[in-house]
């Protein structure tokens, strides 16, 4: 077997297919153009619409020994957002934290695919978040927030397994795509509360998603990657598009999701598993980041748990179950009205 490979179909370098109809699946690789003014007729919306419900966002998660680093940049069409966190496992507490809301048009972009020398930015009233493709798969991340909170590090994906790209149709909007990668090699270091996180040896993932959704969108996800191993779960809005594993190189399409927790009590174990008996695991919280936000034109309810996971996965059902154990990620409970 090649030492990265898939089974999944490469990835096209359009959207649309010779009929002019927008493709719907997984993919391995990444889409060099997506643009949903080419939707067919019977797609198609108002540009009042596609401004309202144009959502798009770079998500970069690091994990490594001391801490867990996530941040975002989300621009949702009529305004944008980004924030930013380093939870620290010692103390089981996030201790540098960013969260700013931004002025359309003006604070923040995020880029419709991820490019070579595209960047995603976000900077307002001393909240900084760069995101850059500087080369082919190489990519460099800059944050400075309140109290000092500040990261830089290189994310170097250059000998990875294939990324994943999915789309397909969307309940109550029109249609999706994103961007899901395996695990990069990081090297820099991060500072908050006063201690230094040297970050050379973590792995980052990053999930870069763009599509035409509904005004009340919710999911259920589930994330953590090391060299060898990694996995994306999402029940939701998406259905299965974006679920899969990375095993050994292989980037390897999963089933349906599902999510066993107690929304009252986030802190409690977690279950997650795959209709297809290849992935069956136990997620513990160390801790979390939460926030719920009420605009009254718009609403968030947010909650990304941090922890490590255990149990099994395999990439088919001839093999024997791969053991993890202590593997570092994250879960999460969203619902946006936006």
């Amino acid at each position: 077997m090649d030492r990265f490979a898939s089974d999944l179909p490469a990835a096209p370098a359009s959207l649309y297919d010779a009929a002019g109809q927008p493709l719907q699946g997984r993919f391995a690789g990444r889409c060099d153009r997506l643009d949903w003014r080419g939707l067919p007729a019977a797609l198609q919306r108002p540009g009042w619409w596609r401004l309202l419900h144009h959502k798009r966002w770079q998500y970069i998660g690091i994990a490594c020994g001391d801490c867990f680093i996530g941040c975002a940049i989300v621009d949702v069409g009529w305004t944008n957002t980004a924030f930013a966190y380093l939870f620290d496992r010692a103390s089981g507490k996030v201790i540098g934290s960013l969260s700013r809301d931004g002025l359309p048009g003006l604070t923040a972009k995020v880029a419709d695919v991820p490019a070579t020398g595209e960047a995603s930015r976000f900077a307002w009233l001393g909240a900084r978040i760069s995101f850059i493709e500087q080369e082919a798969n190489l990519f460099s991340l800059a944050v400075s927030g309140p109290g000092g909170f500040r990261v830089t590090a290189e994310l170097d994906g250059r000998n990875t397994a294939p990324w994943l790209f999915a789309c397909g149709p969307v309940e109550g909007g029109v249609w999706h795509a994103t961007h899901k990668s395996p695990a990069l090699a990081v090297r820099g270091e991060a500072h908050a509360a006063g201690k230094v996180f040297p970050l050379d040896g973590a792995h980052a993932s990053l999930d870069h998603s763009n599509g035409l959704l509904p005004r009340d969108t919710r999911w259920l996800w589930a994330s953590a990657h090391a060299a060898e191993v990694g996995f994306n779960l999402q029940a939701g809005y998406f259905g299965n598009h974006e679920n899969v594993l990375w095993l050994d190189g292989k980037l390897i399409a999963l089933g349906a999701a599902r999510f066993e927790f107690d929304p009252a009590d986030t802190q409690a174990v977690w279950r997650v598993s795959t209709d297809d008996g290849l992935l069956d695991l136990r997620f513990q919280p160390e801790g979390e980041r939460r926030e719920d936000r009420n605009l009254l034109i718009a609403a968030s309810h947010y909650v990304q748990p941090v922890g490590v996971y255990s149990g099994w996965v395999r990439a088919t059902m001839d093999e024997a179950p791969r053991l993890i154990e202590g593997l570092l990620g994250v879960a999460e409970q969203h619902h946006s009205r936006w």
